[in-house]
């Protein structure tokens, strides 16, 4: 059974293992991820530390499995990782309906999210969950010492509110 429920302080290390290891199978091809892995991990470790009384935990049978936050508490998603073992058995579709919930109840009409260009299954995933690319940047990245294209996908929330025919979102 799959289960999403709010991180407790002991999980931190095993959280952050989760997200280094999505992330390295994420940037696999775009990055070398073995020279920014502990870089990473050190990231992961902060955030987790900081922030884990606000993050969402999918577990499936009792095992966690993936986690997801919103880091400044607004509409935008920043964090959803998968035990990559784990991934396409619903875990992430579970996280994100969950997210998408406490947005639209904390009053945020739209879920943002942005991932790199190049990672076409978190694209493809989102898409599959109703989000369309609203944004293209490039940025320089100096852990990489070139530019990263990233794309920002949105999804709107809810249903339309209809007032004399005119549709509101």
């Amino acid at each position: 059974m799959i289960i999403v429920r709010l991180a407790r302080e002991h999980e931190v290390p095993e959280l952050a293992m989760i997200g280094l290891d999505a992330w390295e199978k994420a940037v696999s091809g775009v990055a070398d991820a073995q020279a920014m892995r502990r870089v990473a991990e050190l990231s992961f470790l902060s955030f987790l530390r900081s922030n884990w009384f606000s993050v969402s935990v999918v577990e499936i049978s009792g095992v966690v499995a993936g986690w997801a936050a919103r880091e400044d508490e607004d509409g935008t998603i920043s964090d959803l990782w998968i035990e990559p073992s784990l991934q396409r058995n619903g875990l992430g579709s579970s996280l994100l309906a969950d997210l998408e919930h406490r947005i639209l109840a904390d009053g945020f009409e739209a879920a943002i999210i942005r991932t790199h260009a190049q990672n076409d299954k978190a694209i493809g995933f989102f898409r599959k969950h109703g989000y369309a690319i609203s944004s293209l940047s490039t940025a320089y990245a100096p852990k990489l010492d070139r530019d990263v294209e990233s794309v920002g996908m949105t999804k709107i929330l809810g249903d339309p509110v209809v007032h004399n025919d005119e549709q509101w979102f």
